[in-house]
């Protein structure tokens, strides 16, 4: 009984202690800030995947090219040892007799004569024959370096998009269980404020997504055309369309639209075009945003840009000072 109760005591003491150190549930504020920082971080990672996914595409389509030279270049050298093969035959059978015995006993020397000039003939042919044979398998190993090469770069690549991938499932997943640790009314507040954040920012898709009636003209008007009939389709990370949309993704297809390809990812498309300082936006711009530049929308004029935001967002219209990180400058294609 005594040690019973002495163990009673003890397991008392460790739960007040353990009550008394347990670390208080987080702020409905401080939910938010976390799950926004881990979508924007988010959000980086889904333009570095999107830039592994396009070069693994690039990486793919070279190695096939060049997997299909290889089978051209075996292909070529079996035929052309098969010629040699039959020349080689043909000198055996026809060059077996020393050139002055076979000139001593031939009863026509003329025949002989020409008989030798053919096989001078079949001789030069298999010098040519084995030089094009030397090139052709000096190719094909190049070729077969080439490929090898290609292919292990490839697998880097597909290694470097796996854990891309995993990085940002992890960060959503991240950011879905905060959201999910909330009460029901610390929910209903989320939901209430993002709806609020969307009325203010001119978009949410209640009515019919508007339709682009601005000044400008030619492939710039092209291109902001396409992006109004997007507003209110959803933000999906790695998607160029036609249903959803990742910031970059979005870009580029409206640009594609009028005709304009664009690189896949924000960094790249920063490089593509004229650099536009803010002051000097114009409606078709592109803007980014951050140091980074893992951010892009497409300047529609007064302030305001139309973008993918992030996941669990729909394309929107926001003015350009809303976003979290700096304007960073613009570019015009």
């Amino acid at each position: 009984m005594a040690v019973l109760t002495t163990a009673m005591a003890g397991t008392a003491a460790l739960a007040s202690t353990v009550s008394a150190h347990a670390e208080p549930a987080p702020s409905l504020d401080a939910v938010k800030a976390r799950v926004d920082a881990l979508n924007e971080e988010a959000e980086a990672s889904i333009e570095n995947y999107n830039g592994f996914k396009e070069k693994q595409q690039q990486l793919r389509t070279g190695a096939d090219r060049i997997q299909e030279r290889v089978a051209d270049g075996q292909t070529r050298l079996n035929e052309l040892r098969t010629e040699l093969g039959v020349l080689a035959g043909e000198q055996y059978r026809n060059g077996g007799v020393d050139p002055a015995v076979q000139l001593m006993f031939s009863s026509s020397p003329d025949s002989y004569l020409t008989q030798a000039s053919m096989q001078g003939q079949v001789a030069t042919s298999q010098t040519e024959l084995l030089k094009q044979l030397q090139g052709e398998q000096r190719r094909l190993d190049q070729d077969r370096t080439e490929a090898a090469a290609s292919l292990a770069q490839l697998e880097v690549t597909d290694a470097a998009l796996a854990a891309e991938k995993k990085g940002i499932q992890n960060k959503l997943a991240q950011a879905q269980a905060l959201l999910n640790k909330l009460s029901a009314a610390d929910r209903a507040k989320v939901n209430a404020q993002e709806a609020a954040a969307r009325a203010s920012r001119v978009s949410g898709r209640s009515e019919p997504a508007p339709a682009y009636q601005g000044p400008v003209t030619g492939r710039a008007a092209e291109a902001l055309k396409f992006a109004y009939a997007q507003l209110g389709k959803p933000y999906v990370w790695g998607a160029t369309g036609p249903s959803g949309f990742d910031c970059s993704g979005l870009t580029g297809a409206a640009w594609k639209a009028a005709g304009v390809s664009l690189p896949r990812v924000s960094q790249a498309q920063w490089n593509a075009g004229r650099r536009i300082a803010r002051a000097d936006l114009q409606p078709g711009d592109l803007v980014y945003f951050y140091a980074d530049l893992h951010h892009v929308g497409i300047y529609i004029g007064d302030g305001k840009m139309i973008h993918a935001p992030r996941t669990g967002k729909n394309v929107e219209i926001l003015p350009i000072d809303s976003m979290d990180g700096p304007v960073m400058g613009g570019t015009r294609h």
